[in-house]
């Protein structure tokens, strides 16, 4: 590595070096190193080798819960993992072994990740030109990945540049909360007159709410994890299935919290993730990107074992209304469940998209049809529980549209172009100001259509298929995920790129 000085500047820094770090990533003792010897060697005028630097890109094959991945690691005391140690075909042959032989790949990213360094002018003898001969090579394989294997990234450390783009070119990325990512660090960006430390730059509370990071754990052993698990979930590639896992929850396990679940008042918050947990399968909900796109809650959970993608609405956060960056998150996972051939689960309570100042300048309307779209493009199975609100455009994009999928509703479910609290308003205003009271007349008018509004009464005009007790989803979900696992089908969907 960099030597026993740069191992124990890592150490006295609470970061593992790289072997370290895949040591305790995959199973023990099942790590095949390839290129361990290469580096830049320094001879003398006899041919003698004098010194070498070894390379500062550390991968090989592995087993991870018994499954063979690619895990590919930056060597951050060999020149801070910059270009100027780095031999580059030990990158981009991680990425095609991933590619050519459908294994997963796990990137450990530190530094610039293989990336530039200013000194890389004068140690190469040149600048280099971005993607110039054979750059485009590298960055064609690390894309197309992700429509063809899962991709997990860490960042664990200061993560900048090409770095930076790795870890975003990913399905799940995980950094720890002492780390920081950004395209420029801090000393860059000074020049932009933004004098800025890393956490304040690139720390992990602004990468997960952008949206740049999926998670941040404490530590290193926590984002191994969550690595982990995350691909617990998940085939090798496009080319299989998720595995089915052994299961020892009763699928018609009948929980009675759910009968008061959900306020009767709408004005009432409630938690959604309570919910999650009662139906899938016991601790089986693995939440992603909690911190970003807050109104819609996303996560990898079980029925009977059956893996599945789980959305749901947060009406903790805007009512559960649809943002745009919630309308972005809803976007990138609903392609990577289309990617994974994962049924959907949606557990519904949207009462329509974001409005005001702040939602138009956002364009919210805009990402909203691209959601819409991304849910209508899907094949996978998909079934939809409305356990409160479903209105307007955003209403609409409960399930895929011109196919059939499965939907329940919960006596609590409340839909229409658009809330009544606002609408009567609009609609009766002159029955209300020409009334004695308009405070009462407005009650009466807002009594009336309630009734009208009723479940059961869309319900006997067919408008939705089934009301169902809220104690029995569980046992309707498990059944779902039965009547979805022979529907799945292998190989890359067509027309759909996942996107990172």
């Amino acid at each position: 590595m960099g030597g026993v000085d740069k191992v124990k500047r890592q150490h006295d820094q609470g970061r593992l070096t790289v072997r370290e770090r895949i040591d305790k990533l995959i199973d023990k003792g099942s790590f095949h190193e390839i290129g361990a010897v290469s580096g830049i060697g320094e001879y003398d005028a006899h041919g003698e080798l004098k010194h070498t630097t070894p390379a500062n890109c550390v991968f090989g094959r592995a087993r991870i819960d018994g499954r063979t991945a690619v895990v590919v690691g930056d060597d951050f005391t060999v020149r801070g993992g910059s270009a100027d140690a780095s031999i580059s075909a030990k990158p981009l042959m991680a990425e095609e072994m991933a590619h050519d032989f459908r294994l997963p790949i796990v990137r450990i990213i530190e530094g610039s990740g293989g990336g530039g360094s200013v000194k890389t002018i004068e140690t190469k003898g040149a600048a280099n030109l971005p993607g110039g001969i054979g750059g485009t090579r590298w960055y064609r394989f690390t894309l197309e990945n992700l429509s063809r294997v899962p991709v997990v990234a860490l960042g664990l450390g200061s993560v900048a540049g090409l770095g930076a783009a790795r870890l975003a070119a990913s399905h799940y990325s995980i950094m720890t909360k002492n780390s920081a990512m950004f395209v420029a660090g801090p000393p860059v960006v000074k020049r932009l007159g933004q004098d800025l430390s890393k956490q304040d730059l690139g720390g992990a509370d602004i990468q997960t709410r952008a949206g740049a990071v999926d998670h941040a754990v404490e530590t290193e052993e926590e984002a191994f994890a969550c690595a982990r698990r995350f691909l617990s979930y998940l085939p090798s590639s496009v080319h299989e299935l998720p595995p089915t896992l052994p299961c020892t929850d009763d699928p018609e396990r009948s929980e009675e919290a759910l009968m008061k679940a959900v306020p009767r008042s709408r004005r009432q918050v409630y938690k959604m993730r309570p919910i999650i947990e009662a139906v899938v399968d016991k601790g089986s909900f693995f939440e992603v990107a909690p911190n970003f796109g807050r109104p819609v809650i996303v996560g990898l959970a079980r029925l009977e074992g059956r893996a599945v993608m789980v959305l749901a609405s947060d009406p903790f956060h805007y009512g559960g209304s649809w943002t745009s960056d919630a309308c972005q998150k809803v976007v990138r996972w609903v392609d990577f469940a289309e990617t994974f051939h994962l049924p959907v689960v949606y557990l519904m309570d949207c009462p329509g998209f974001m409005i005001g100042l702040d939602a138009e300048k956002s364009a919210t309307i805009r990402h909203g049809v691209r959601a819409m779209a991304a849910v209508n493009q899907t094949t996978v199975p998909w079934c939809t529980v409305i356990v409160r609100n479903a209105f307007g455009v955003a209403g609409v994009v409960h399930q895929p549209a011109d196919r059939f999928s499965i939907r329940y509703a919960w006596p609590s479910a409340y839909w229409g172009s658009l809330p009544l609290e606002g609408g009567i308003e609009a609609a009766y205003r002159a029955d209300i100001d020409a009334a004695e009271d308009p405070a009462a007349k407005q009650k009466e008018i807002e009594d009336r259509l309630n009734k009208l509004r009723s479940p059961f009464r869309s319900a006997e005009k067919f408008w939705v298929e089934e009301i169902i007790v809220p104690r029995k989803t569980r046992s309707l979900l498990c059944e779902f995920a039965r009547l979805a696992e022979p529907l799945r089908t292998v190989g890359p969907p067509t027309g759909m790129t996942t996107r990172p």
